[in-house]
């Protein structure tokens, strides 16, 4: 099953780097002691591994005082400028309790076995993690995608099964509770922009401006090659704030204005002449400071800035036409209805 799911991953054009713990066997020499021929010998049970030890692995003998008093660990083992090759094991011998020295080869019959690869438990359940790294000109979400699919064509044995973690499973984890908190923010923005205009349809005028700068952000992540992260979602969440700010403030000159006495059609051209540059300002500004972000911020936060960079330059212009050309067609409907409805009663 391991060796399965690392082929199927390393298979996929996007991924590179794959471990398979399961893939390679590993390799342990096992030194075939003879318990009976050493009980024969007179050897303790015990003296053989612990002279093994000794020899690859070492053992403290004492400890070592320098003048001016520090003290160091002093090892016996054997020499450590080379590997030991399987024949070292002939230098080693072994104590009797007499203490008669007997030549370990005496009585081990040394080999190299194939055994399995270290055994990993989580919540007292065995697992095994393939893990791989993503290409840079990759899409995670593909790839994560693509090995998915592949994987569940896999028939496991009963007992067996597979799960997705690494930056898949975070996405998932973070996205699962973040539609609701999303819809929640949106709802509350709607709400304040109802509460200040006392209109629905005004505020409707205003939040308009969210498409544009989405469409500009999604445009600059795919120019520049990056995927669509965690951090590029919460840019476009940040983006939807600094939109509605700068259509606030052309919307709501536009309604003085016309509180003032001034025609629909001059109140809108005035707004868009007077209101257009501080908006520019605004989003150039915040265009200028984020850039060292989106140059030098790597692959986790240079989303975030690339999104809004992206979402305030379409925004700033789309919104020049749309959001006038908007207000004139809802507020021109809503006056015709206002004078339908004082019609009557004139007469």
């Amino acid at each position: 099953m391991g060796e399965k799911g690392g082929s199927n991953i390393e298979a996929n054009a996007g991924t590179r780097d794959v471990v398979n713990p399961l893939a390679i066997d590993r390799v342990d020499l096992d030194i075939g002691l003879d318990d009976a021929k050493a009980a024969l010998l007179d050897i303790p049970s015990g003296a053989p591994r612990r002279a093994i030890r000794l020899a690859l692995s070492g053992e403290q003998a004492g400890k070592y005082r320098d003048d001016e008093g520090d003290s160091y660990p002093v090892t016996v083992r054997l020499p450590l400028d080379r590997n030991q090759p399987v024949s070292a094991l002939d230098s080693v011998y072994v104590a009797t309790r007499n203490g008669q020295p007997v030549q370990l080869r005496e009585i081990s019959n040394p080999r190299l076995v194939s055994s399995p690869p270290s055994i990993n438990r989580y919540n007292l359940e065995r697992y095994v993690s393939v893990t791989a790294q993503v290409r840079p000109e990759a899409v995670i979400s593909k790839v994560n995608q693509d090995a998915k699919r592949e994987i569940d064509n896999l028939q496991l044995p009963p007992g067996y099964s597979i799960s997705v973690g690494g930056e898949a499973e975070k996405i998932n984890d973070t996205f699962g509770g973040f539609g609701p908190i999303i819809l929640t923010a949106i709802f509350c923005i709607f709400a304040i922009l109802v509460a200040e205009f006392g209109r629905f349809r005004e505020a409707l005028v205003v939040a308009g401006v969210i498409p544009l700068g989405t469409f500009g952000g999604l445009i600059a992540l795919l120019a520049t090659g990056n995927n669509l992260s965690f951090l590029a979602v919460i840019g476009f969440i940040a983006l939807i704030g600094i939109e509605i700010k700068n259509s606030i403030l052309l919307v709501d000159f536009t309604s003085q204005l016309r509180e003032g006495g001034m025609k629909l059609i001059d109140a809108i051209e005035r707004a868009g002449e007077v209101r257009f540059l501080p908006v520019l300002l605004t989003s150039v500004t915040a265009i200028g400071g984020l850039m060292p972000l989106a140059l030098f911020g790597g692959s986790l936060y240079g989303p975030l800035a690339i999104v809004l960079i992206g979402g305030l330059i379409s925004s700033t212009i789309l919104s020049r036409i749309v959001t006038p050309a908007m207000y004139l067609l809802v507020v021109r409907g809503t006056v015709k209805e206002m004078d339908e409805r004082a019609a009557p009663n004139g007469l």
